[in-house]
């Protein structure tokens, strides 16, 4: 199983994965900054960002054929990329949504051009719960 954790920088998408990664005992956890940083990719305008996902993909799918399960936290902006990698895997990934009203000292690295899911997915709301409220609605909505 592949857990996809999208939305704005700041949202809790990292915090969460981190609890998903320690507490369902996942194989593997892939994090956008991480990834940034070993592929030196620096680049936060749309070709940066379309790679970066890109590159989370191919080694959350691969992962994932050997049997591993993967949590990936990671902005993800384009739908489309999101879409097309829901069309590869079905059932084997759940996008989840994390998002917040609230600023977290991340506004700098707000993507303008963010494309929330449409269908298919787990809205959490970290605005008023906290991390552990939104793990548990994760993975009572996740089996």
């Amino acid at each position: 199983m592949i857990y996809w954790l999208t939305g704005q920088p700041g949202a809790g998408k990292t915090v969460l994965a981190k609890m998903l990664f320690k507490n369902k005992l996942l194989d593997y956890h892939i994090d956008g900054d991480d990834l940034r940083e070993i592929t030196n990719n620096k680049n936060y305008g749309i070709e940066g960002r379309v790679q970066n996902v890109a590159t989370a993909q191919k080694i959350a799918h691969y992962l994932n054929t050997k049997g591993n399960d993967v949590v990936v936290s990671l902005v993800s902006p384009y739908i489309d990329q999101r879409e097309e990698f829901k069309k590869i895997l079905g059932d084997e990934l759940i996008e989840i949504y994390v998002h917040t009203s609230e600023e977290r000292g991340r506004e700098q690295y707000h993507v303008d051009g963010y494309q929330p899911p449409l269908n298919n997915f787990i809205d959490i709301d970290t605005t008023h719960d906290t991390a552990e409220q939104s793990y548990v609605k994760i993975i009572s909505r996740g089996k």
